[in-house]
């Protein structure tokens, strides 16, 4: 990287996001992406793009995957070469992990992202186990929950594999006082099925690179709560010590309004469908630290 300032700020969006209903195979991937573009490099972006399609509406990802678009999508993708990235999950593997982190270890905020313990070999076999991961969906569904569903942790147990070593610690009492500290919204205990949460924090981690602090601005997300996002921080912080809070400021914006926060929503829209096989020309965006000129903190 070759920016030395101490601080970045980027604009970042979603596409893919389907709240709790994680297991739709027609969604299989929610991305992440975030752009450091100044507001009137966005907008000139944004202004390219418009009079390409020849429009004054909002242009979307499918407006650019449509073939006769393909010049436009690549002049976009080259142009952003350096001052993007997008972080990808994949949302079966994400439930598949959720319930690793959240029966066999202390929830933390590291839930979910690249500081956390690493479970790819349980979470490869749980996977395919689609009956045990939609119970636990219904299990950890809490929202409004006021008191414990015996039946949703009946369904749970029932079609937990026996097989697989990862789970042999995970017994109904521990299952119990979890769902006692979520329904009772234990504030050190991560929301398990909010993909958002390790999304956002893995791109702080991303273009703080241990060395700066990141400014977010983000579209409007009710999964990013304030509560949430300070928790975050908070714990990011710590992991990282001594380098600089990954985390500087949060503001959510309505898209309309902000054009870096429309670039990325583009971008992010482009990578979801080209998934899981990326070409040649967004493959930079899930691999590379970007290591162009930044958009500075003020």
């Amino acid at each position: 990287m070759t920016n030395q300032s101490s601080c970045v700020e980027i604009a970042c969006d979603e596409s893919g996001f389907s709240g709790t209903n994680l297991l739709d195979p027609s969604s299989p991937v929610i991305t992440h992406a975030s752009v450091d573009l100044a507001v009137p490099e966005a907008a000139d972006v944004i202004a390219v793009l418009q009079s390409r399609l020849r429009t004054r509406s909002e242009y979307k990802s499918h407006h650019l995957l449509r073939p006769e678009q393909r010049p436009a999508l690549e002049w976009f993708l080259t142009t952003l070469r350096g001052r993007a990235h997008v972080h990808v999950i994949d949302k079966t593997a994400y439930v598949a992990a959720r319930v690793l982190d959240l029966f066999t270890e202390e929830p933390s905020y590291g839930a979910g992202t690249s500081l956390a313990r690493d479970h790819s070999d349980a979470v490869l076999a749980l996977r395919r186990r689609t009956g045990f991961l939609a119970a636990f969906v219904d299990l950890t569904r809490t929202k409004r929950v006021r008191r414990i569903d015996h039946d949703a942790i009946d369904r749970f147990v029932a079609t937990m594999p026996t097989d697989l070593p990862a789970l042999r610690e995970v017994t109904r009492a521990r299952i119990e006082e979890v769902m006692i500290r979520l329904i009772d919204e234990d504030p050190a205990v991560p929301p398990p099925l909010e993909p958002l949460v390790p999304a956002l924090a893995e791109t702080l981690l991303f273009w703080s690179a241990g060395a700066r602090s990141v400014a977010v601005v983000h579209d409007e997300q009710s999964a990013l709560t304030r509560g949430r996002v300070a928790r975050l921080g908070t714990f990011l912080a710590d992991a990282v010590s001594p380098a600089p809070p990954p985390l500087r400021s949060f503001l959510q914006v309505d898209s309309r309004d902000d054009p870096r926060v429309q670039v990325a929503d583009l971008l992010a829209g482009i990578a979801r469908r080209h998934m899981p096989e990326p070409d040649d020309l967004l493959a930079p965006y899930l691999q590379a630290r970007a290591d162009g000129k930044s958009a500075r903190c003020d």
